[in-house]
């Protein structure tokens, strides 16, 4: 527990030296990582560029072009932002129907009919959480029946929302566990029993805005995730090895985040540099896709596909980029021709050892602070 806290120190410490705006860019990533793996883990796959969009826009982040956001990519967002955007707020019993009733909107998991907002009823036999074919069907584990839910419920919300002497690190792994225990829904218990451990780790960590994802780490670790549940939930109940487990992988999902605030800061002190160069709305979305990790390698048709634009206009793009410097040739040549950022000078670094906490605001211009010796490109 006390290394988690160190690690956390660690990224707080690095977070607080840099401005508001890049702040606002971590947090997006971190969010919209939060919400694409929370799904994924039950097997669903929403479109990460509706998901940014529909954060982007609650957290105010100017982020250019937005994507178009369906009904089921909003109630995700709505659930995972109002748990940690309101994490002081109580955890009542009608918040959690409304998170429920956000993840369904329109009454069904799949093909099936769920209730939404309340309780199961177990009308259609215990609640199981069971794999393998039917017919030879293996059950992990049986939920408390329905008719107990509301004592239950009850003493859960009574010790989220009340004072403990718990530590509050333990205290979120608790919650995760101890609500995907009562398994109080038909469906979305573990996209729920997350929230619920993100709320009490934005308690903990004393602040509403996020910066790391536990459950991109979790799906990272989906099987051992599935496999100290079980083992927890039909055993005695003993929860240490569960607490272990919940803070190993806190702390490595917190040192995870290192890396995007790597890219952040990366993608950040690129606009820095290339504040005064004018590019097109081309160029510029081509460039902010190179930043937050182009899949394969760039190459004319591509640049033409995404931009929709001419393969003859993609070239020119291109071309004027690299007459600036701002992109250069791979080692590859021919008709293998592709095309990477090149590297930014040293004056870059020393900007970073100076820990300016101004740096460009969405509009790519520069705030400069007490720096009459450097100069910008």
């Amino acid at each position: 527990m006390a290394e988690v806290s160190r690690t956390q120190g660690l990224l707080m410490g690095r977070l607080a030296d840099v401005g508001m705006a890049l702040r606002d860019q971590a947090s997006l990533a971190a969010l919209t990582e939060d919400v694409v793996k929370t799904s994924e883990i039950e097997g669903e796959q929403l479109n990460v560029e509706s998901v940014r969009s529909s954060i982007a826009c609650r957290l105010g982040v100017d982020i250019g072009a937005l994507a178009p956001v369906d009904r089921h990519v909003e109630g995700v967002v709505e659930m995972v932002f109002d748990a940690t955007a309101n994490c002081l707020a109580p955890v009542s019993r009608e918040r959690l129907f409304g998170w429920h009733a956000a993840l369904f909107p329109a009454g069904y998991s799949g093909l099936s009919k769920i209730k939404v907002g309340g309780w199961r009823d177990d009308a259609t036999g215990p609640m199981q959480v069971v794999s393998g074919p039917i017919g030879r069907q293996r059950v992990h584990f049986e939920a408390p029946p329905a008719d107990r839910l509301e004592a239950e419920a009850r003493c859960f919300l009574g010790w989220v929302n009340g004072a403990s002497n718990d530590p509050p690190l333990l205290k979120a792994g608790l919650g995760h566990l101890w609500f995907v225990t009562l398994h109080p829904f038909d469906d979305g218990n573990g996209r729920i029993a997350r929230a619920i451990g993100d709320l009490l780790l934005a308690r903990a960590d004393g602040s509403p805005q996020r910066f790391y994802s536990l459950s991109a780490q979790i799906q990272r670790e989906r099987k051992a995730y599935y496999d100290i549940l079980e083992r927890t939930q039909k055993r005695s109940m003993d929860v240490t090895e569960w607490l272990a487990w919940f803070l190993d992988t806190l702390h490595r999902a917190v040192g995870q985040v290192q890396h995007t605030l790597d890219a952040v800061l990366t993608k950040a002190r690129f606009w820095q540099y290339w504040a005064t160069t004018p590019l097109n709305e081309r160029q510029v979305r081509l460039l902010n896709k190179l930043l937050d990790g182009f899949e394969g390698k760039l190459i004319t048709s591509k640049w033409a596909a995404i931009a929709k634009c001419s393969p003859d206009t993609a070239l020119r793009d291109i071309n004027d980029l690299l007459g600036r410097g701002v992109l250069r040739k791979t080692d590859a040549g021919g008709r293998s021709t592709s095309y990477e950022l090149n590297d930014l000078p040293e004056q870059l670094r020393l900007l970073e050892e100076l820990r300016i906490s101004h740096f460009i605001s969405h509009d790519y211009t520069i705030q400069e602070r007490q720096l009459p010796d450097l100069q910008f490109g």
